[in-house]
């Protein structure tokens, strides 16, 4: 089987290629922002929706006008992308409407600002970009109107990418993702299966079970509180950056500061997330998650530590991974009560509530058990997703999940798509999965 993945590369533009790569920024935000105010102008006036034709013949009449004609500098194909951009968001935002889209509901595309600290621009095949050198070492990328990027090409590109993504971010680093075609290639029968509960005095507890002897191993892995580790740094930056002149070139610099700080929290958690997942794919062949609300969860006062443990991301890792690797993933409802069931009798006698939070070990009153809160969960996340995978029920998928995995007892294999037209990390920190 095959799956599109996204190979990001960082690269190191001169700055003949800076400034050409923002004038193509700039471009393409200007060419979004006019087609957002044409559909808007066609909406509030009772005209027809315009289609991506009209808005694409409306682009290229304005390159003869004297108002638009510096945009014959920039990269028609480039251009062009992101005239699509706003097509797949309107085709988003009303498929929301109707329910047809899973997901939280869309609103309408927004007015793209010249102050957006992320900015990326599209190069497809038409665009005849050109990639030289070996792997392990110096390469370069030829992309129209912005000439050579040299890059490090840290790993060999697995086939020959279909479409380049530029990327700037908030702390001034360019980065090239190139989306590409990679055979999966199924792992051998580990003869093993596991029950995770993640939480959030530990990162995520795991119920190892050998299929051949029945022998349990558990497994805790400690909270890694990368943003905690960087709050007193950030909280300094923080207070540094609003101490200066709005517009000086003192503050361009103490917003960089901040966003290298961020920068090292999401790639120190999000390569976190990968090792733990790998590890977890490779020596289970099914695995038990349980679906938790983790939308539900940000809204209370626990929110910022639920967010520095990322286990939506962690969760989807473990998916997509699975799903590459032959695995089979089992997920639980969410209102499947793990903690409060005891896994030696099957009572519901466990600590239940906000008061229930605290306790970490509990005794059944049925049978006169004592838990551990997290591995007890464990286990029965194991037994439940055991069972499920027996009958062949359909389950409630974890957040984030809905879109790679609807049924459990099945393999969690996503279909044979093409990559989506938007870069995932425009809208959502953190760098896109990789091999």
């Amino acid at each position: 089987m095959e799956t599109v993945l996204r190979y990001r590369y960082r690269a190191y533009p001169g700055t003949v290629e800076s400034a050409a790569l923002s004038r193509t920024f700039g471009s393409c935000r200007v060419v979004a922002n006019d087609a957002i105010a044409a559909r808007q102008h066609a909406y509030k006036n009772g005209l027809a929706a315009l289609s991506l034709g009209v808005l694409s013949t409306r682009l290229t009449a304005a390159k003869q006008t004297p108002e638009r004609a510096w945009l014959g500098e920039v990269s028609a194909v480039a251009l062009q992308q992101a005239l699509k951009d706003v097509d797949v968001a309107y085709r988003n935002f009303f498929s929301s409407l109707k329910g047809t889209r899973r997901g939280p509901k869309m609103g309408p595309p927004k007015f793209r600002s010249r102050h957006t600290s992320r900015q990326g621009v599209r190069f497809t095949r038409n665009a005849r970009f050109k990639i030289e050198g070996t792997p392990g070492g110096q390469a370069r990328l030829f992309l129209p109107k912005i000439g050579w990027l040299p890059f490090v090409l840290s790993r060999p590109l697995p086939s020959d990418p279909t479409s380049v993504t530029v990327i700037r971010e908030a702390d001034g680093r360019t980065y090239l993702s190139f989306v590409v075609t990679v055979i999966d290639v199924p792992q051998v029968v580990a003869g093993r299966v596991c029950g995770i509960d993640p939480g959030l005095s530990t990162y995520a507890t795991i119920l190892s079970v050998d299929t051949g002897t029945g022998e349990e191993e558990v497994g805790k892995i400690d909270t890694p509180m990368f943003l905690r580790r960087k709050e007193r740094a950030l909280a300094r930056s923080g207070r540094s950056l609003s101490r200066k002149k709005k517009g000086s070139r003192n503050r361009a610099k103490a917003k960089v500061r901040v966003a290298v700080l961020h920068r090292k929290v999401r790639e120190a958690r999000l390569d976190h997330a990968h090792q733990k997942a790998a590890e977890i794919v490779a020596t289970h062949d099914i695995i038990a998650i349980e679906a938790l609300s983790v939308a539900g969860m940000a809204r209370t006062n626990l929110a910022k530590s639920v967010h520095d443990q990322a286990m939506a991301q962690f969760l989807r890792l473990i998916v997509e991974k699975a799903a590459r690797q032959g695995r089979t993933v089992v997920p639980l409802g969410r209102f499947f009560p793990s903690t409060q069931t005891c896994s030696t009798c099957g009572a519901i006698t466990g600590p239940k509530g906000q008061a229930g939070l605290g306790v970490r070990h509990w005794t059944c009153t049925n049978c006169g058990v004592t838990h551990d809160r997290d591995v007890n969960a464990a286990r029965n996340i194991l037994a439940e997703g055991l069972r499920l995978l027996k009958l062949g029920q359909p389950s409630t998928v974890a957040d984030g999940q809905s879109e790679t995995s609807n049924a459990c007892g099945v393999e969690v294999r996503p279909p044979e798509t093409a990559a989506p037209d938007v870069e995932p990390g425009r809208t959502r920190s953190g760098q896109s999965c990789s091999a």
